[in-house]
């Protein structure tokens, strides 16, 4: 009885070391990983608001309800309407009214 609970005993000390370093190693791999990325550029929202709001009726309120998605969001759909689902951060950002915010 006491050769079985000694048996049981080291096992789950094993096994529990065993999850140790694995999960050290885990560790080390995730922050490695990150150490070599670069964050993603700015863009430039000045010249790509100005082209998206350049057909509005008012391109001053355009643009700067544009700026303001642009950089929150990093980027601004192309073209000057539409086009939505290549930015959904811009596509989703929504004024008090529910109304959607970015031109």
């Amino acid at each position: 009885m006491t050769i079985s609970k000694a048996l049981i005993s080291s096992l789950l000390l094993c096994l529990l070391f065993l999850h140790i370093v694995e999960a050290d190693q885990m560790v080390k791999i995730s922050s490695t990983s990150g150490a070599g990325s670069t964050p993603p550029e700015k863009i430039d929202c000045g010249a790509s608001c100005t082209t998206r709001c350049q057909l509005s009726s008012r391109p001053h309120l355009c643009n700067r309800a544009c700026g303001t998605c642009c950089a929150r969001c990093n980027c601004v759909p192309p073209g000057t309407y539409g086009n939505y689902e290549t930015c959904p951060c811009y596509a989703n950002m929504t004024t008090h009214g529910n109304r959607r915010k970015c031109p």
